[in-house]
């Protein structure tokens, strides 16, 4: 607690002392859209020094059958240093539900060229939208797109070093990494595996290192292509290929790690009052029957979802608030396959329509409200009523 607070009180000391991030102007057009730490390297161009911002959210969630519940999910405090022309630092602090405390991103960039920035330190890994792009005012609905948080998982970081840049001459952004990957399994330090961190519901999702003492023994290479070439479009294609990662004394212990290749496929349009977006990834796995015996989890050798949304501005275009009414559907299976003696789970095989308000009040600042139908292959519905307010600044 002592540490949070003087966290704090320093960052709201550095506030008064440095320049501020510029104002979100949450723009439509998806090839304009910046996320935080492009923002932050984005507003030091002009001079050196600190530049100081942060994004939070607090929502309220009340599914079929449960009790509601408030929740400050995140604050975010972000800080970027320009060292020379040449170098940057961003990190990004987020406490999440009030007493966690986390490092989303921690990265230095060195300018090599105009279109050519080297990147080492903890990144977001890029794979989808939400991903890259979860700040509360760059998205619709209250929560993130469910699929989002089974597959991809949001928010995916891990430590790598890698190259990224822009060539508008030909409107692509590129991005190429080599990370640290997912841990598979745990050990009791004399080569026996005591158990799984992947598996079922969530996926891949328990695996995630997020830059804490995290165990390296296969390196993964991630990479994203950005189109942009088109008025009001963007289209994003991601890989990641690589190994999980698994405790030095059981890595040659068939089922300590699993294969992984994952490719995902997205798009982002705007025309005047109309916005729409969707996504499609898939994730093959190797090894998972032997990982399955050796952890007695249920991991799928395959996992695939996409969805789509779309919405309209109900306020007039020479409005400076939005209020967005939109729809999305999402269809995801973390076992849209499996190896050996093991059945699939169709409780696992998920389907829901989110129908609501993004109600923009001012350029950084939204109010949202939704409506969830939620199924599965089984037929076992849920409905759920989201609200929050979000910011970013």
């Amino acid at each position: 607690m002592k540490k949070v607070l003087f966290l704090f009180l320093t960052s709201f000391t550095l506030v008064s002392m440095a320049q501020s991030a510029p104002q979100d102007s949450i723009p439509t057009n998806p090839q304009n859209q910046k996320n935080a730490a492009q923002r932050i390297l984005s507003s030091n161009l002009a001079q050196k020094g600190l530049t100081v911002g942060g994004y939070g959210e607090i929502t309220y969630n009340r599914a079929t059958g449960k009790n509601a519940e408030l929740d400050v999910q995140r604050l975010v405090l972000l800080f970027g240093y320009k060292f020379s022309d040449k170098v940057q630092f961003v990190t990004e602090v987020e406490f999440e539900h009030v007493k966690e405390v986390f490092v989303e991103q921690a990265f230095l960039q060195y300018t090599v060229a105009e279109n050519v920035n080297l990147r080492g330190g903890l990144m977001l890994v890029p794979m989808g939208i939400v991903n890259e792009y979860h700040e509360p005012t760059t998205f619709n609905g209250v929560e993130r797109p469910s699929m989002d948080g089974a597959i991809i998982p949001t928010t995916w970081r891990e430590i790598g070093v890698g190259v990224s840049g822009r060539y508008d001459e030909a409107s692509l952004r590129y991005q190429a990494y080599i990370f640290n990957g997912f841990q598979t399994t745990t050990s009791d330090g004399n080569g026996n595996i005591t158990g799984g961190k992947l598996g079922g519901s969530s996926g891949l999702r328990g695996g995630r290192q997020k830059g804490a003492k995290s165990n390296f023994n296969n390196p993964n290479f991630s990479a994203k292509l950005d189109y942009y070439g088109l008025p009001g479009l963007r289209l994003g294609l991601s890989g990641y290929f690589g190994r999980t990662q698994s405790p030095v004394d059981v890595e040659n212990v068939d089922g300590a790690d699993v294969g992984l290749s994952m490719v995902g496929f997205d798009a982002r349009y705007a025309y005047q009052r109309f916005a729409a977006r969707g996504q499609f990834i898939y994730a093959d796995l190797s090894d998972t029957e032997a990982y399955n015996l050796a952890t007695g989890k249920d991991l799928g050798s395959a996992l695939q979802g996409y969805y789509l949304e779309a919405a309209y501005n109900l306020l007039p275009q020479r409005k400076k608030q939005q209020l967005f009414g939109f729809v999305r559907y999402e269809d995801y299976n973390t076992h849209a396959d499996v190896d050996g003696a093991l059945a699939e789970n169709l409780t696992y095989d998920r389907q829901e329509w989110t129908v609501g308000l993004s109600y923009k009040i001012a350029p950084g600042a939204v109010v949202k409200a939704d409506y969830q139908f939620k199924d599965n292959a089984l037929n076992q519905d849920t409905k759920q009523l989201n609200l929050g307010i979000g910011v970013w600044f």
